[in-house]
């Protein structure tokens, strides 16, 4: 199996290899500011030409938003808007014309209704102090030296690594894996490469391959199973939270950047700025670590996942609960779980989100019509079935796989099913309670649903 994966390694960089990185990372963004205050005004233009009524036959030329076109016409007047262009790679402005390309693209089709989602804004121009410095190269010496803790790229030479390329060196020796390009980024006051690969994927099996779990996330445990196991939330911004305000109140004492006033940030500013993004870059970084754990030893040990499809967005309008559902990470949570299941050999289901699992009684299939938040245990009032709300959703998760399996059979080729065309209001007596006969239970009590490969083994 071939996929396309990311190998990120953190740079121990000299001064001089570090301004060499900046000044890449400035290149990219003049690019891109130059293209943008283009693409603006022959859009300006041809506004202004038509509200004097003028043929579009004699409009301003439009200008292409490929970014072919852009590069065209960057290789063109380069040589006037940036007459250092030589001392740079021409990666650096290829990285800016590209995602100028990709966010003009990506605001077109959201005008037009082709792009789902949230609608998208016109391209901004990028701020040096703001923006994120990043740089990304295609061509040119790529490679991960012998030694393991040192790689060249075009034009920054040999970098050393922080930790060994060990992983990624023996796949390339092996020849089960190619880079296809580098990118280079500045994150939490520290510089990153992040190689993108094709690799030659060895075809696994989860270890329990005949096996659901159903996995319900929440605030007060970071994930419960349908087997009872209740993962809990380290809650990481709550323990630095009391350094992070000592930090937000020295660097408040500091002059930092008036854009009005045409100011610029002392040292102290910015190197208060600095503690307080590696403190944040700390907390992001723990977050990350702990999420992969978690799907990595779900997806490498069941052999099928079921999750619900979350309105993440819409959580976040809770002023009350924003804060902490965003340290949970809720849509990186799936997003991880998406391509993990299918690197170990398993499939992740995701249930509806109209789906009643935290109403549903897992043992008789009861619905009730509602539900508090604050009522953290679910008693059912026909079968006595009283256990916490969060493992209860799990079970019902896991016990509607095998009704999910069966839609997306007889829909085949219909594109994702996942309970699509769930009633939006819960009724007792719903549609799990018309799919189940009363007293029986959906799935064992570990929350596994019993397959015909686990009865035969």
């Amino acid at each position: 199996m071939q996929t396309v994966q990311a190998y990120r390694f953190a740079l121990d960089l000299t001064p001089g290899q570090e301004r060499a990185l900046f000044d890449h990372a400035g290149a990219a963004r003049k690019a891109y500011n130059w293209a943008l205050g283009r693409v603006k005004a022959v859009l300006d233009q041809r506004s202004a030409e038509r509200s004097y009524s003028i043929a579009d036959e004699l409009l301003t030329p439009a200008m292409g938003w490929s970014l072919p076109a852009l590069r065209r016409v960057w290789n063109a007047e380069k040589g006037l808007v940036a007459p250092w262009w030589r001392d740079v790679s021409k990666e650096a402005f290829n990285t800016g014309l590209d995602a100028l390309a990709r966010g003009l693209k990506q605001w077109s089709d959201s005008r037009r209704g082709v792009r789902a989602g949230r609608p998208v804004g016109f391209p901004r121009f990028k701020a040096k102090h703001r923006s994120t410095p990043s740089v990304r190269f295609t061509t040119g010496a790529i490679r991960v030296e012998p030694d393991r803790k040192h790689v060249v790229l075009p034009r920054s030479g040999r970098l050393k690594l922080h930790e060994s390329a060990r992983k990624l060196a023996r796949r390339i020796d092996n020849g089960t894996a190619r880079i296809m390009s580098a990118t280079v980024r500045r994150d939490g006051g520290r510089w990153f490469v992040a190689f993108t690969v094709t690799i030659d994927r060895v075809e696994r099996v989860p270890a329990r391959p005949g096996s659901v779990v159903g996995v319900d996330v929440g605030i007060r445990h970071l994930a419960v199973l349908s087997t009872g196991e209740l993962v809990a939330n380290p809650r990481h911004l709550d323990a630095v939270r009391v350094r992070l305000r000592a930090l937000g109140r020295v660097l408040s004492r500091k002059r930092g950047p008036d854009r009005r006033a045409g100011r610029k940030p002392s040292k102290r500013w910015l190197r208060a700025s600095a503690r307080l993004g590696r403190a944040h870059a700390r907390v992001a970084n723990l977050r990350r670590d702990g999420l992969h754990q978690l799907t990595t030893r779900l997806a490498r040990t069941f052999g099928t996942v079921v999750v619900e499809d979350l309105n993440v967005v819409g959580m976040l309008a809770n002023r009350r609960l924003a804060q902490r559902i965003a340290d949970a990470g809720f849509g990186e949570i799936r997003r991880q779980l998406a391509y993990k299941t299918v690197w170990n050999g398993g499939r992740l289901l995701v249930a509806d989100r109209w789906f009643p699992s935290s109403k549903t009684c897992s043992r008789c299939g009861v619905v009730k019509a509602k539900l508090p938040i604050h009522e953290r245990t679910f008693t059912c009032a026909v079968c006595g079935t009283s256990l916490d709300r969060d493992v209860n959703a799990a079970r019902n998760l896991a016990a509607h796989a095998t009704i999910m399996v069966a839609a997306q059979e007889d829909s085949a080729g219909s594109g994702p099913v996942a309970g699509r065309g769930a009633s939006r209001k819960t009724h007792p007596g719903g549609q799990e309670a018309k799919k189940r006969q009363p007293g029986t239970a959906p799935a064992d009590q570990t929350g596994t649903v019993q397959s015909q490969d686990r009865t035969a083994a």
